[in-house]
């Protein structure tokens, strides 16, 4: 199973955290695994685009692990830019935890 953990403060997302393995199908044919690496890369890739920052980076292993951090001290217009971002992106992987709940979860702290 995919954990999905997103770190708030004040109601804001600040870092998100990927762990596990959807194992929904076949190495290379894993719908719900492909969907989400799908959505927080291509989250990760726009704040680093359209934000022009370079968020903290943590992946490990042979894949099934990221965390995303943004930089504690970024301009106010930025930072909400960065947010709505990632909240676009709980957004998407929200919908995926409703069709795919046995594969993936989501949880706030």
């Amino acid at each position: 199973m995919i954990k999905v953990i997103v770190y708030r403060n004040n109601k804001s997302v600040y870092a998100f955290e990927l762990s596990g393995h959807a194992e929904s199908g076949p190495v290379g044919h894993d719908l719900v695994c492909a969907g989400v690496s799908a959505v927080s890369f291509g989250a990760v890739n726009a704040v680093i685009k359209l934000c022009e920052i370079e968020p903290i980076i943590d992946q490990g292993g042979e894949g099934g692990y990221l965390r995303v951090e943004l930089p504690r001290k970024l301009d106010a217009s930025i930072r909400s830019k960065a947010e709505w971002l990632l909240e676009g992106m709980l957004v998407s992987l929200e919908t995926i935890e409703r069709d795919y709940g046995q594969y993936i979860s989501i949880s706030e702290k």
